[in-house]
């Protein structure tokens, strides 16, 4: 005769809790954020420099982010959203080449409501902690860019720009999910 092992009981507060992390995984959160991934991103012309008079172009790509759950009460992952940029600084006399490498840290945290929704709250990046591989092509475009100003423009650019994409309609609309709607679909699928 097969003994059978009685299902463990737990809080419903642990119930929630395990229930979120199965939820809200570092997959799920790839999948979102993800989908920024491989956009291409253009910058400019803007002015930089004393009087806005160099201008600056870019284009570039978002990469594939990485995801890593951050240890916490809560569900909370910190992500990586690399971008590569290739720009040009017009002085109008001569223009100078640069290549960038960024990384652009952004806070998921998965949120409940009290209408049984997961909300995953976005923290958008601030400029200020971008970081930023920038090369010159030349030894005088890199005296230029520190003159210009370029690495503190291109960060509010990227900053901006990474916001506006994570907030988008096609990304916003996988960061909630409606788990009452789950629960009555499951619940009328097995009435049948």
């Amino acid at each position: 005769m097969t003994e059978v092992t009685p299902t463990p009981f737990c809080s419903y507060a642990e119930f929630g809790e395990a229930f979120f992390r199965a939820a809200v995984t570092e997959d799920r959160i790839l999948a979102a954020i993800g989908q920024v991934a491989g956009r291409p991103m253009e910058l400019g012309p803007i002015g930089v420099g004393p009087g806005r008079v160099a201008q600056v172009t870019a284009h570039g790509d978002v990469g594939e982010p990485v995801v890593r759950s951050v240890a916490n009460d809560e569900v909370v992952y910190a992500v990586m959203l690399p971008v590569h940029l290739d720009f040009e600084l017009d002085l109008q006399v001569d223009k100078h080449h640069f290549h960038g490498d960024l990384v652009v840290p952004i806070t998921v945290h998965a949120r409940a409501t009290d209408d049984l929704r997961i909300v995953i709250d976005v923290t958008p990046p601030s400029a200020r902690d971008i970081r930023m591989d920038l090369k010159a092509d030349g030894l005088r475009a890199s005296v230029v860019r520190k003159a210009a100003g370029v690495d503190a423009e291109v960060k509010k650019f990227v900053a901006r720009y990474v916001a506006r994409e994570i907030s988008s309609p096609d990304v916003a609309g996988v960061l909630e999910v409606d788990v009452r709607s789950g629960i009555d679909a499951t619940w009328e699928q097995m009435g049948r």
